[in-house]
């Protein structure tokens, strides 16, 4: 006999797999620190490539101004700007990145609880019907 309970669990366990489980099965693989961490390593990265290519942009851009006026620029204060602006970048990319990999990372540890917590119900259910159907056939599975 079908237990809809048991199918409506297993549905709601599959549907949570296949959805955004995914993505905290592959989070919770993690300690926080790591996850955090490696977010962060890539925020450097992609940060100092994409500043990069806005520098390149802004000096395409402004390609003649800086030919004629070379002569009569501060380049240590052009540099110094330069870097002031990425490394001032940085850290607001870099702040935003910890606090949405926070975030995310609690979302997905209370997803994985309450899948866990589906999981452990399901094992309930299994041995309760196991015990069960040991009753009526008077055996006992080997374990």
């Amino acid at each position: 006999m079908l237990d809809t309970q048991k199918i409506k669990k297993m549905h709601k366990l599959a549907v949570y797999e296949s959805g955004e489980g995914k993505q905290h099965l592959a989070t919770s693989n993690y300690y926080r620190s790591d996850y955090i961490g490696l977010a962060l390593i890539k925020n450097f990265f992609l940060t100092t490539i994409g500043y990069g290519l806005l520098v390149l942009g802004w000096a395409g851009y402004r390609i003649d101004y800086l030919m004629s006026n070379a002569h009569r620029m501060n380049i240590t204060l052009l540099i110094a700007g330069a870097l002031a602006g990425y490394v001032i970048l940085l850290v607001i990319y870099s702040v935003l990145t910890y606090i949405f990999c926070t975030l995310k990372y609690a979302r997905a540890q209370k997803g994985i609880q309450k899948y866990y917590k589906g999981l452990g119900e399901m094992k309930k259910i299994y041995d309760r019907e196991e015990s069960r159907n040991e009753k009526i056939t008077g055996r006992e599975t080997q374990s």
